[in-house]
């Protein structure tokens, strides 16, 4: 997991690369090297890395890495989480290694499989392989973009190309650096634009997910085509009818999935919340490392780390508790105290690059605490809402799913009520009946023909072969999961943790366990009147009954109301009564100024009052942390 940087056909010096690539050293704290060649008229190429040692940590993984006969050069972030099996078959073939590291494997596969090699790699990557003899860069990035990739052209006239794996890496070789004015102010922008090449610099471009591209830089104007290697549902395919032996299918997937996962040789935690999702992955580690120990799986995984929100409602360190309790291994309990981290609030913005709904405190805090422990990779629970149906406004969506099957129809509303916490905020929720909640979502549905289609969304993967086979939830959750929420999420965890220098790995993004979720249909994962009910029945034997069939979901978020009324109160009066707040043209400053006030002075400010107000006043903290310091 490091820190890429590639400039081809043009001189750079050596200077000048470094201070491109020294803006991703908190992503490769461990070390970091240049590799040039200048071909004098025909260009000079330029290839960089920061690392951060996981796999093999002696200087034989150190990049950029030069293969054999010298012809080939690598740089590579990310983890190949099956390179023991690539390796073993590359050896079969007659290829010989000089390091332990899954970098090399990397490199060898390429060279002996060419761009097929990425339908054997299983894991989160973007790397990049400059053909010395042919003058051509390979780019990849994998299956669903878990690692970032930013790609421009410097010079305007598309002979001069540039890659990076963060925006600000690249920033120096730029004239002009401005914002994409519609993405960075329109909070309905926020979650749609990281499955597109759009990016909040305007000349930056984001580099799609399960695709390769290829460079021919021996020709005067650079030929750079982009194609894709990888479509989910060209992989759909049959389960067994009976949802028992499916939920078998999943165990063993996700048993597989955390398995190749703890193959480091650094220590291995968990940022543990306490829902389902976190805790069913430190549960499976820990039935692995008693059941089925390999080679390369680091027995040193009791690490968990849990964000603590005292006093809130969002604070779940009482189930995280209850699930270390169980596993009898101890906890770091991780206090999130945003007075202390004001401070710092530029550093994580700048780091944070892109805008977003809510503040990224507590979860830059949590990761700089796992760094700070000693613990460099984390293994998360990221990725079960979108593919198995977590959050009540995808779910209740399958009641056209169900139709007029009552007992189908129960189920769903039974799920959708039970998972809403019955603490007072959401009492009247929580104790209406399946008919009022029915009721609702039917005049929802009649109001959203009468309006007709709203906002400038397209959802791109209905052009998709097999997409209209899918039944209505899973039509949702894919687009979710490709198209939306989770390509945010997966960008905002790569830089939350990135920022810390730690690795967060995630088992239900192995492409298997992806193709599984949806080769399913929605009963399976709502079977019995419960969410993610295929998660919740494989892992049940793992864990604490009380967790695992735990229906109210809180999620991890920052409890912006809270803190605007209390510890950040005068942090946020003095923004909105500064002289560059009012001068700031990304915002109307009057809007926002009321939007905090309000959340400031009503008693019964809500969790999506606070959540308007963070995004109405994030385009002039980004403005101030981001684009002017690049």
């Amino acid at each position: 997991m490091c820190g890429i940087l590639g400039i081809i056909n043009r001189k750079t010096e050596k200077e000048e690369a470094y201070r491109c690539l020294d803006r991703l050293i908190h992503r490769g704290p461990d070390g970091g090297g240049i590799w040039q060649e200048d071909e004098g008229g025909r260009g000079q190429v330029t290839l960089g890395h920061r690392r951060l040692s996981i796999i093999d940590l002696t200087d034989a993984g150190t990049q950029p890495m030069v293969g054999p006969y010298d012809r080939y050069v690598i740089v590579f972030n990310g983890e190949i989480y099956n390179f023991l099996e690539i390796r073993d078959e590359l050896i079969r073939k007659g290829y010989s290694f000089k390091s332990d590291s899954d970098t090399e494997v990397l490199l060898l596969a390429y060279i002996e499989w060419g761009e097929k090699c990425l339908e054997r790699l299983n894991g989160m990557w973007t790397f990049a392989v400059w053909d010395r003899e042919k003058r051509e860069l390979f780019l990849s990035r994998d299956r669903y973009g878990v690692k970032p990739l930013f790609y421009t052209w410097v010079d305007g006239a598309h002979t001069q190309f540039a890659f990076a794996s963060e925006m600000k890496a690249l920033t120096p070789l730029m004239k002009n650096v401005r914002a994409d004015r519609e993405l960075v102010t329109d909070p309905e922008q926020m979650t749609l634009y990281e499955s597109t090449d759009r990016c909040v610099i305007e000349g930056i471009h984001r580099f799609p997910a399960g695709s390769y591209g290829i460079l021919n830089a021996s020709t005067q104007v650079p030929d750079f085509k982009i194609k894709s290697f990888y479509n989910t549902l060209a992989h759909v395919h049959e389960v067994p009818d009976n949802y028992y032996e499916q939920v078998e299918q999943f165990r063993e997937l996700f048993l597989d999935a955390c398995k190749i996962r703890m193959r480091s040789d650094v220590t291995v935690g968990t940022a543990l919340s306490g829902g389902l999702d976190s805790s069913a992955t430190i549960c499976a580690m820990s039935h692995l490392s008693k059941n089925s120990p390999e080679a390369r799986m680091n027995q040193d995984w009791q690490h968990a780390f849990v964000a603590t929100f005292p006093g809130t409602a969002l604070d779940e360190s009482r189930y995280a508790r209850a699930v270390t309790d169980f596993l009898g291994i101890e906890s770091t309990e991780v206090v999130i105290d945003p007075a202390k981290a004001i401070d710092r609030l530029d550093e994580y913005l700048f780091n944070f690059e892109d805008v977003y709904l809510t503040s990224p405190i507590p979860m830059m805090e949590l990761y700089h605490a796992l760094r700070e422990n000693g613990t460099l990779v984390t293994i998360d629970g990221h990725g079960a809402d979108e593919l198995f149906g977590g959050y009540t406004f995808d779910f209740i969506n399958a009641l056209k799913d169900a139709g007029h099957n009552r007992k189908d129809r129960d189920m769903i509303l039974e799920a959708y009520i039970n998972s809403f916490p019955d603490d007072g905020t959401n009492i009247s929720l929580k104790n209406r009946s399946k008919s009022a909640v029915l009721m609702q979502y039917y005049k929802r549905e009649l109001k959203k023909k009468l309006r007709g289609s709203r906002g400038k969304y397209e959802i791109r993967s209905k052009q998709l072969d097999g997409f209209e086979n899918l039944d209505t939830l899973n039509q949702i959750l894919y687009v979710s999961t490709h198209e939306t929420i989770l390509p945010t999420l997966l960008r905002n965890y790569d830089h939350y943790s990135m920022a810390s220098g730690v690795e967060i790995r995630m088992p239900f993004m192995d492409y298997r366990v992806v193709e599984y979720a949806f080769s399913i249909g929605w009963q399976s994962k709502l079977h019995n009147g419960y969410s993610k009910s295929i998660i919740r029945d494989a892992m049940a034997p793992y864990m604490p009954q009380d967790i695992a069939f735990r229906r109210t979901k809180i999620g991890f978020n920052t409890p912006i109301v809270e803190w605007m009324k209390g510890p950040m109160k005068e942090y946020f009066t003095d923004i909105v009564t500064s002289q560059d707040f009012a001068q700031c043209d990304l915002i109307d400053p009057a809007a926002v100024r009321k939007n905090i006030e309000t959340v400031i002075s009503d008693p019964a400010a809500s969790f999506a009052m606070g959540e308007q107000a963070w995004s109405s006043l994030y385009p002039y903290l980004w403005e101030k942390a981001v684009l002017k310091k690049l």
